[in-house]
């Protein structure tokens, strides 16, 4: 097993294993209340919401999954990491998700609709942990590349339009988007450079 933690009540575990599955038990009696199957490899954690209804799995699919815990179904799968995801925590309210991953990123994704709302870009390498603050307004990064980092967990993903828009008015004169300015904007590090206050 990889991951295990305690539903609210305490009534309740929920493990992530290797076998790709992720398994409920009651903690009175320690036999299994049922299995949660759906992730194409290994799951990295597991973890309930903060009223004990909801469970996120993390795994190295590059996919995290929201699933109800009482039917033991999945509600959303997450998508957008370009590497595995080590690990997925509800905000304190649970109306959010971080999610931490090989791909150098941490996002946060609506628990209501299963979109993503932000990216958080800058660590150099793996993004193996992520939490938000008890209040909700801070998100706690830790990565590989021998960093934490603090963010504003509000921050709100720019439109690559208001991104380039943004980019032209504050660099006169100069018609490429820089390769972090790409990478801002959602672009993979493949992507040519971009001409882009050419009318």
């Amino acid at each position: 097993m990889s991951s295990a933690a305690f539903s609210p009540d305490g009534l309740r575990i929920v493990t992530a294993s290797w076998d790709q599955t992720a398994r409920i038990w009651d903690t009175a009696t320690a036999k299994q209340v049922a299995v949660l199957r759906g992730h194409d490899t290994f799951l990295s954690s597991a973890a309930f919401n903060p009223d004990g209804s909801r469970i996120i799995t993390a795994s190295n699919d590059r996919t995290a999954r929201i699933w109800d815990t009482a039917a033991a179904k999945e509600i959303w799968v997450l998508r957008g990491h370009d590497g595995g995801v080590y690990s997925a925590a509800f905000s304190a309210d649970g109306s959010r998700i971080i999610t931490a991953s090989d791909d150098r990123t941490a996002r946060t994704w609506d628990t209501a609709t299963g979109r993503a709302i932000a990216v958080l870009r800058g660590h150099n390498d793996t993004v193996f942990s992520a939490a938000f603050s008890p209040d909700g307004s801070r998100i706690i990064t830790a990565s590989v590349d021998k960093t934490a980092r603090v963010w504003d967990s509000h921050l709100q993903m720019m439109p690559v339009k208001g991104l380039l828009a943004e980019t032209c008015a504050r660099l006169a004169g100069v018609t490429r988007l820089t390769r972090e300015e790409m990478r801002l904007a959602g672009y993979p590090d493949s992507t040519p450079a971009i001409d882009v206050c050419k009318e």
